[in-house]
């Protein structure tokens, strides 16, 4: 399993996750959002619903019915109700520990972080360190001026 960083440097999170859950069911993945609050669910929710004028993304909360169907899951815990092959982390998200309780569920995992936010920096330090020392193969992807990812690391 591969664990991506994502240095959100021009982007909001807001922006970027739409933009990269786009690309994961275009690969025919189904995937989870996990945040640090339910009141970040909450907001995520809306975002995705809103982020384009000419469409949305279909996506479910443990408040709606039918998660199984979900191709895309948002929570804050650990739960993979639509058997999805691509987690994403936010807001500093624990990964190792959603890991131990489900080794192996994933294909990719994604901790996306805001480069302008000293304490999400500091946390994905200390996971890369953590994930890393745990053998996972972790790579580091920076956002460029145009909005590309380019891999670092």
């Amino acid at each position: 399993m591969e664990v991506w960083f994502y240095h959100l440097e021009g982007w909001p999170i807001e922006r970027a996750l739409p933009a990269l859950l786009e690309k994961s069911l275009e690969r025919g993945w189904r995937a989870v959002v996990q945040a640090s609050s339910p009141e970040r669910v909450d907001s995520l929710d809306l975002a995705l619903w809103a982020y384009d004028e000419a469409s949305f993304l279909a996506h479910g909360t443990s408040r709606d019915g039918d998660l199984d169907l979900q191709p895309i899951y948002l929570t804050q815990g650990t739960e993979n109700p639509n058997g999805a092959e691509i987690r994403f982390f936010v807001d500093g998200a624990e990964v190792a520990s959603a890991l131990a309780e489900v080794a192996g569920a994933y294909r990719r995992v994604v901790l996306l972080f805001d480069g302008r936010a000293q304490d999400e920096i500091e946390a994905a330090r200390r996971q890369w360190s953590e994930l890393k020392s745990s053998g996972y193969a972790v790579s580091y992807w920076q956002q460029s001026e145009g909005g590309r990812w380019e891999k670092r690391g």
